[in-house]
């Protein structure tokens, strides 16, 4: 039995894997990528011979990742996919990860549960955006990070979040032709400009980094409208063309789309927190939207609502990688605590500092930039616009159903009665269209709407890993064998 057993090794992750184990207990770490880092700090294969990858600017991703890697105490399986939280009807009973590996399907138990799994870009759906050639920010960015990918030739950015400006800046780094880039939001006002003030110490290479971003795109003449949002794609087999559209503050469209020939369109409207694995373990889920949707509700040690599991980074609200890495120290102390050594108080302290700079960046981002739900949600509303895109559900199959039942008032019974988000992705990308799509035609909120209902397996497997769950014993886990690396990559 593992003492501690964390979900993603990702900056959350990581940090709190490093207090655990540091406190003596044996800790796990999970992660369905080949190497430690998350997507923000995504690195090159193992087989290129480079322990590091572009960090920039977080001064301290290197320190973490090799003390992570480096740690005897601390032992991972990579390319495995955490896809259930079971636990026996008594409550000490330890709880066991049911887990898919290289090797086949495992049970791993452990005393605690750490939840550190990241988050997803935020889906959109609108006419053609299940062609070849929409792609997410994130998507775009994990190519060129890890496999020095360029996806497309003319490049159209729409979105409202600033990843759109790094990710632009490392496009034009790899040589891309970048033909426009459309905000949904105009420029920031002077009351938000004032807001932001408090978030500048400690950050300055954050902002620093963002406008020498768009000192770079305004030097190569590159188009950037404001108030632009997506209307749609053109093409039959992949993208040929995006239409964008005016809108006003709402994001509500004013006038009408124009047309730019483009092959590839990289969306980056926001993200939303993984947290289908903490809903299927049965924590508490609370609502905010400047935060990314539904997340995981915690104390101040970051412990859930079910005993003995804990979250930290992304799924307690898109916050950026400095806070996720603070919300991993944090909670590592806390689990440590838990399992009986209690924390120096100087590390709680600097971790505490930490912690609250960092929210201060943290919420200038959200308010700034929080997207608008509702209006994203009306791009579908064409009849024949795909809304689920694993079961092929369109719009018009969605307005009929929600017609013909209108006693249908959650987004857990829109998906029993006409099957949005039970295909393989399970309604990551579809739950937030349905949520938005079901609240305005019953005259509610988002969040009365609620979310998909997360059921094991929380992730398609194999079904062969499900049938070795019965015959796996305790935690057999081949531990990653730690890489060698030249000394100057070090």
């Amino acid at each position: 039995m593992m003492d501690l057993a964390v979900i993603g090794a990702g900056p959350a992750g990581m940090a709190a894997a490093i207090a655990v184990a540091d406190a003596g207990f044996s800790v796990l770490v999970v992660d369905e990528q080949a190497r430690a880092g998350g997507q923000i700090f995504r690195r090159p294969p193992q087989e290129w011979g480079q322990r590091h990858g572009n960090y920039r600017p977080y001064s301290w991703a290197k320190d973490l990742i090799e003390r992570f890697e480096d740690h005897p105490g601390i032992t991972t399986a990579f390319r495995s996919t955490a896809f259930g939280v079971l636990r026996d009807p008594d409550d000490h009973a330890p709880l066991r990860l049911a887990l898919h590996t290289p090797e086949g399907g495992r049970l791993v138990a452990a005393r605690r549960l750490l939840i550190a799994t990241g988050a997803h870009d935020m889906p959109v759906a609108f006419p053609g955006w299940t062609l070849p050639g929409v792609m997410t920010a994130g998507a775009v960015q994990s190519l060129l990070k890890s496999q020095k990918l360029l996806m497309g030739r003319r490049l159209v950015l729409a979105g409202s979040h600033p990843i759109l400006l790094i990710l632009a800046e490392q496009l034009l780094e790899a040589r891309a032709d970048i033909v426009e880039i459309a905000l949904a939001r105009g420029l920031p006002n002077f009351a938000e400009m004032i807001g932001a003030v408090p978030a500048l110490p400690g950050h300055v290479t954050l902002f620093a980094d963002a406008f020498r971003a768009m000192g770079k795109i305004i030097a190569r003449g590159i188009p950037v409208t404001r108030r632009t949002i997506i209307d749609g794609v053109e093409g039959t087999t992949e993208v040929t063309g995006v239409r964008l559209a005016e809108v006003d503050e709402g994001w509500m469209r004013t006038g009408k789309p124009r047309h730019v020939a483009a092959d590839l369109l990289v969306l980056g409207y926001g993200f939303n927190p993984s947290t289908e694995l903490a809903r299927q373990a049965g924590c508490r889920m609370q609502w905010a939207s400047d935060l990314g949707g539904w997340v995981v509700a915690h104390d101040q040690t970051f412990q859930t609502s079910v005993e003995g599991v804990f979250v930290a980074g992304e799924p307690t609200g898109i916050a950026g990688a400095e806070r996720s890495w603070a919300e991993g120290q944090m909670a590592g102390l806390g689990i440590a605590a838990s399992l009986g050594v209690a924390a120096d108080p100087t590390q709680r302290r600097r971790a505490g500092r930490i912690l609250a700079r960092a929210g201060r960046f943290s919420r200038v981002i959200q308010t700034m930039f929080e997207p608008k739900r509702e209006a994203l949600a009306r791009l579908s509303g064409a009849e024949d616009v795909i809304v689920c895109r694993c079961e092929l559900i369109r719009s018009g199959a969605l307005d009929a159903a929600l017609r013909k039942n209108p006693f249908l008032s959650t987004a857990s019974a829109v998906k029993l009665e006409c099957r949005t988000g039970m295909g393989p992705c399970q309604g990551r990308y579809c739950e937030g269209t349905v949520a938005a799509r079901l609240a305005t035609t019953r005259g509610a909120t988002i969040p009365e709407s609620g979310f998909f209902n997360a059921n094991f397996p929380v992730k398609p497997v194999p079904l062969q890993s499900l049938c070795d769950l019965e015959r796996s014993q305790e935690e057999h886990i081949t531990a990653t064998t730690p890489a060698t690396y030249p000394a100057a990559s070090r």
